[in-house]
């Protein structure tokens, strides 16, 4: 109800004021009669907001979980429409990328509220969880340039794809920004009032080269764990990435926010004030891709891939073994 009561009050004594001067002006009066009309519609639609609120009595956590569970829907609509609608290949990975851009970023928007208002460790038990669900939502896409940047170094792809992948991810990360202000701008809940007009803020609190540096450490350590669990597939997997990933995100989270993820931070902290855009830029794309390069030689070597993944040295050995065994076979007759 805050801020209503007045509205209401202004409405009124512009709607008697206006009649007292329809009476005297006569058919001169139309034009004051529309501006009542729409001023009366305005006052309206806050009224039903407010009734909304009051007979609802909602729980700000609860519609935040609520945001967050309508950006998941809104999503895996858009995605299966593009799975239905266009063949495989690098078009329709190129979408999946982009509304993979929409849901982390959508979803990150009201996971800051979730941290202003209710700690870190609300936020990371929501992480947590969000994490697993797109590991067994999201298929090949990431929503992570770097990861496609992988991709090109290993061989699995080339410099068009990767450059038309970053292009649709930042589409769908800049996109999100109309679409939660739309929702922050309700003011349903207390959590949210004022959000949708406010100046974003950066994360960054240490000098640029240690932000650069604790994003690179930590997206180098992720990568390499994620990587690590991906091969050797346990039963539990993708818990336990979520969990290696939501702890280093808890660990950076007052040094450079914690993003490792270029997309992301492009998606949530482009343009806020206390970073210039070159500043932004080392700290959230060149740091966390060194890592992720680093990351991607670090697992490739021969000795580091053998000691994290013994059971894939063990698979490639095998087949010399039975070439072996062809070649030289036991005759016992």
């Amino acid at each position: 109800m805050n801020g209503s009561v007045p509205n209401a009050l202004g409405g009124g004594v512009g709607r008697r004021g206006r009649a007292s001067e329809n009476s005297r002006c006569g058919a001169e009066g139309s034009w004051p009669q529309f501006d009542t009309a729409a001023s009366a519609m305005r006052i309206s639609i806050a009224e039903i907001l407010d009734g909304v609120r009051d007979v609802l009595e909602i729980s700000p956590l609860a519609f935040s979980v609520a945001c967050i569970c309508l950006t998941l829907s809104i999503s895996q609509y858009l995605r299966s429409a593009v799975r239905g609608a266009s063949d495989p290949g690098v078009w329709r990975q190129c979408l999946e990328e982009m509304v993979a851009a929409f849901e982390l970023c959508g979803c990150c928007y009201e996971l800051i509220i979730i941290a202003d208002n209710y700690g870190v460790g609300a936020y990371a038990v929501a992480l947590f969880l969000l994490t697993i669900w797109w590991s067994k939502h999201w298929g090949d896409a990431t929503a992570c340039p770097y990861t496609y940047l992988e991709d090109l170094l290993e061989g699995r792809t080339n410099y068009g794809v990767v450059i038309l992948k970053t292009i649709f991810g930042l589409i769908g990360a800049l996109s999100v920004f109309q679409y939660i202000q739309l929702i922050w701008g309700l003011e349903m809940v207390e959590n949210h009032k004022d959000r949708a007009d406010s100046k974003c803020v950066a994360d960054l609190q240490v000098p640029v080269l240690y932000g650069a540096l604790v994003e690179l450490a930590a997206t180098f350590v992720c990568r390499v764990c994620s990587r690590t669990i991906g091969e050797l597939g346990p039963k539990h997997g993708a818990p336990l990435d979520s969990f290696i990933g939501t702890s280093l995100v808890v660990l950076g989270f007052n040094y450079s926010g914690g993003y490792y993820n270029p997309l992301l931070a492009t998606g949530l902290k482009l343009g806020c004030l206390g970073h210039t855009f070159a500043q932004f830029f080392v700290v959230y794309w060149l740091g966390a891709t060194l890592g992720s390069v680093a990351a991607s030689y670090f697992f490739r070597l021969p000795a580091v891939h053998s000691l994290l993944v013994p059971s894939a040295a063990a698979a490639q050995q095998k087949p010399a073994e039975e070439e072996i065994e062809n070649v030289w076979p036991d005759h016992e007759d």
